[in-house]
């Protein structure tokens, strides 16, 4: 494809996404948010724990927090084993004044993979049929000697960029695993070398995923909200797109002129 008309699609797409943005947060994204929110928050000793006995663990909670969104753990399930804080009273009478001793104790925790019940709120995704167009994205990624892959589990991520190496999930639907292959392509164009350190990681991933939806709007997948959610939970908006249109626009550009030179292959 031609660079006139790369910088077209850029553009026409980058318009539509200033106006998703201008919109605020979808319902989708509230509710995600809402429920994200009642998950605890572990700390690093205790991720270490959940990864070493279940490596593909994403989303965790207890027996009974899993209960109050109204989903229950799978008979047979075996809970995963982390450490939790409690205070203990003192029972000496001699003491005058009572002060709570900290203790440490084994609780059982499970991942969403051990429970059925009603659905949790889901992250808008990219869908569609990339139609070929993958391959030369990865062809893409390969001529500027980038290694590219595949892991089975990224710690919840679905794609890393490591400066001359991407990694991606194993087993994302098609349209998805196009997706985060620009959206890391576009890391790696961007936010290497000095540039990393001039930039917040807000202007990062609002770069990141805006070069990802243009590029996805290009070869025709339906890109829904993700894109506005995936910006705004990084607290980026329209003015932190605009301030970086320049940088989309060439990087959206340059992959879409060299993905889409002919009729795709299936």
């Amino acid at each position: 494809m031609k660079a006139e008309q790369a910088k077209q699609l850029a553009d026409n797409a980058l318009a539509d996404l200033t106006a998703a943005l201008e919109q605020g947060q979808s319902d989708n994204l509230t509710a995600y948010l809402a429920a994200m929110g009642r998950f605890h928050q572990y700390s690093w000793g205790n991720v270490l724990l959940i990864l070493s006995q279940k490596p593909d663990a994403t989303r965790i909670a207890g027996f009974n927090a899993w209960k109050r969104f109204n989903r229950f753990v799978k008979k047979g399930e075996k809970g995963i084993v982390i450490i939790a804080p409690m205070l203990i009273k003192p029972k000496e009478e001699r003491q005058e004044e009572e002060k709570s001793i900290l203790r440490f104790k084994a609780v059982y925790v499970f991942d969403v993979g051990q429970t059925d019940g009603e659905p949790l709120p889901e992250f808008a995704r990219v869908g569609g049929n990339p139609n070929g167009h993958t391959e030369r994205l990865k062809s893409l990624i390969a001529a500027k000697s980038i290694q590219l892959e595949y892991a089975e589990s990224l710690g919840g991520a679905h794609g890393r960029s490591h400066g001359g190496r991407i990694e991606v999930l194993s087993a994302l639907p098609p349209a998805e695993e196009f997706s985060v292959l620009a959206h890391e392509l576009a890391h790696e164009i961007l936010h290497k070398g000095d540039r990393r350190k001039e930039t917040s990681k807000t202007v990062r991933e609002t770069e990141a995923e805006a070069v990802a939806f243009v590029v996805c709007q290009a070869i025709g997948l339906e890109t829904n909200t993700a894109a506005s959610d995936y910006i705004r939970l990084y607290d980026g908006d329209k003015d932190t797109l605009a301030e970086s249109l320049d940088n989309i626009q060439q990087t959206a550009a340059e992959i879409i002129a060299a993905i889409i030179h002919a009729e795709p292959t299936e």
